[in-house]
């Protein structure tokens, strides 16, 4: 049986982000002709290219490839009347509720609870379609993956933390793993050499 190849990749930093604001529809900021260079041949040609619908996602997802596909189950956490606020301008009650109950949407949007469930969901569908899959999404829907991946209560998901343009690799075949790479170079003849 082939195994299913699931590499998750944060979108790019915004400018909400960098102001300490929820997220909105909006574009990212970053160095394109850098990025594209960098970023440039990192996977095979031979994967699907799946992403959120957002301006983010696809602007991300435009590093990898021409034609990315829009999955909606990749979308980011719906945060309801908080998108695009300054999280210090959050009601703190409401705010510390949202972050202890999983289940809580004070903001009128998406319960953390009812996300993990989303993307649980997603990820079962990709169990019977071997092959390798790279989905340019966001910080809330890996973290919901991680925590489902790994059996994590819910309780966990925010000792997660992802970074702009930062890839987690998952596998599945028969059993999700979480799978971390390196990009160390090997050392030479196989021989490893103690430091001096």
């Amino acid at each position: 049986m082939q195994a299913t190849r699931l590499t998750l990749v944060c979108h790019a930093v915004t400018p909400l982000q960098k102001q300490g604001r929820f997220a909105e529809d909006e574009s990212v900021a970053m160095d394109w002709q850098g990025a594209a260079l960098s970023l440039a041949g990192r996977y095979t040609k031979n994967l699907r290219l799946l992403c959120g619908p957002e301006a983010r996602a696809r602007q991300t997802a435009g590093l990898f490839g021409a034609h990315p596909v829009i999955e909606t189950a990749l979308r980011d956490v719906d945060l309801g009347a908080w998108a695009g606020q300054d999280i210090g301008q959050v009601e703190p009650d409401q705010l510390s509720a949202w972050l202890t109950d999983s289940s809580c949407a004070p903001h009128g949007g998406e319960s953390v609870a009812h996300l993990c469930t989303r993307v649980a969901q997603w990820l079962q569908s990709l169990e019977s379609q071997p092959g390798h899959v790279v989905a340019v999404t966001h910080p809330f829907v890996i973290r919901a993956a991680l925590l489902y991946v790994m059996q994590f209560p819910v309780s966990m998901f925010y000792r997660i933390d992802v970074e702009p343009l930062s890839t987690t690799e998952l596998r599945f075949n028969g059993v999700w793993r979480l799978r971390l790479e390196t990009h160390a170079q090997a050392p030479e003849h196989g021989k490893i050499h103690a430091p001096q």
